[in-house]
């Protein structure tokens, strides 16, 4: 049995190192067969390459020899172009420029009197309120008592007038002392009516209408009116910008602006410049300006905007492409299509040059309505 054993697993040793020769050399005729197609593919790139190099050469010869035997063929090389025929339009430059929106109705309450203990409080951020709506009680007890007290006084004194009238009237005792008791009447009146248009400071109405944008006090405290209610009014905005100094002499009040806020998805508005400032800032050599925007509830002071102030314009101008006009040591120049003979060839005309803006140039002079000018393949 044992022997058996032994036998069957000398038999299995020599099954496994014939198949793994077999594996090996199955491995290396595939591993030969790659290699082999890879060799092939570079050959034949080789090959191909050098029948191009062969036709590149073919081909500068001929292009050689035919520029020998017709001289004029290569100055008169046909290349495609795009041509334009020239139509008069208008033409506007604006000014890119950014700016901030604002309110011009921004108002913090505060007291009409001395400041005072809230006692009642009828606001919250974000509400709207209108003109005239009361929004602060202050306490007011003091003042009543004082009121109250001067009324028991004038109760008495106005008793003490009709009782020397009446004697007066009678012809007993003076005409000073009904005039003395007149005058305590009088004055406590004063006294009255003074300490009641005080004791109406205790109650803080709304000066314009608006938003409650801060509400910075609670019951209880001391309400002093140092920013801590502020009111602003969204329906009367405007957008503040700063321009440049150079632009002091073509920005004008009334000039035409296009105003935009890409964030509330809104189409350009559009207004006028209403206030330019006086000064130069010395810190950004810019003047302030201002235009009027319309009530949307998407536009919100200290929103940023951006702005396009029309500068210049003109009617029935030639404009082209910035991009085919091109320089060279004589100034600038572009492109025309004339007819020579049967043929058609181009010109390079000199152009002067006025305003640009996206990507489009002002032509003072060098061309006309009506000429073809070349707008693609200029390059060429």
């Amino acid at each position: 049995m044992t022997y058996k054993i032994k036998n069957m697993q000398k038999i299995l040793n020599i099954m496994a190192a014939a198949s793994f020769l077999l594996i090996t050399a199955a491995c290396g005729d595939s591993a030969k067969d790659k290699k082999g197609d890879i060799s092939d593919l570079k050959a034949k790139l080789e090959k191909k390459k050098k029948e191009k190099n062969d036709i590149d050469a073919e081909v500068r010869q001929l292009e050689d020899q035919i520029a020998k035997a017709e001289p004029d063929s290569a100055k008169l090389a046909q290349k495609l172009v795009s041509v334009t025929m020239l139509q008069p339009g208008d033409f506007t430059h604006y000014i890119d420029l950014q700016g901030r929106i604002d309110a011009n109705d921004i108002v913090y309450v505060a007291p009409r009197g001395q400041a005072g203990q809230v006692k009642g409080l009828y606001i919250k951020k974000g509400d709207i309120v209108k003109q005239g709506q009361l929004l602060v009680k202050l306490d007011d007890a003091v003042m009543l008592q004082q009121v109250d007290g001067l009324k028991t006084q004038l109760a008495y004194a106005e008793n003490i007038y009709n009782r020397q009238k009446n004697l007066w009237d009678q012809g007993i005792g003076t005409e000073v002392q009904v005039i003395t008791a007149k005058n305590n009447v009088d004055n406590l009146n004063k006294q009255i009516a003074n300490l009641t248009e005080n004791w109406k400071t205790s109650f803080i109405y709304a000066p314009i209408s608006g938003v409650a944008d801060e509400v910075n006090v609670k019951e209880g405290e001391l309400f002093m009116g140092a920013g801590q209610i502020k009111l602003v009014n969204t329906s009367d905005l405007k957008v503040i910008t700063e321009v440049p100094e150079n632009y002091v002499a073509r920005v004008k009040k009334g000039d035409t602006v296009r105003i935009s806020v890409p964030e509330t998805g809104r189409p350009e508005f559009k207004s006028t410049i209403s206030v330019i400032g006086s000064t130069i800032n010395a810190n950004s050599r810019a003047f302030a300006t201002e235009a009027k925007l319309p009530s949307d509830p998407l536009l919100k002071p200290n929103q940023l905007a951006k702005l396009r102030i029309k500068d210049y314009e003109t009617k029935k101008t030639i404009v082209v492409p910035v991009n085919i006009v091109q320089t060279d040591e004589k100034g600038k120049y572009v492109y025309v299509m004339e007819k020579s003979g049967n043929k058609y060839v181009t010109k390079k005309k000199p152009v002067t040059t006025g305003e640009s803006y996206e990507g489009m140039v002002e032509i003072k002079s060098g061309l006309a309505a009506g000429e073809p000018i070349i707008t693609e393949g200029y390059q060429n």
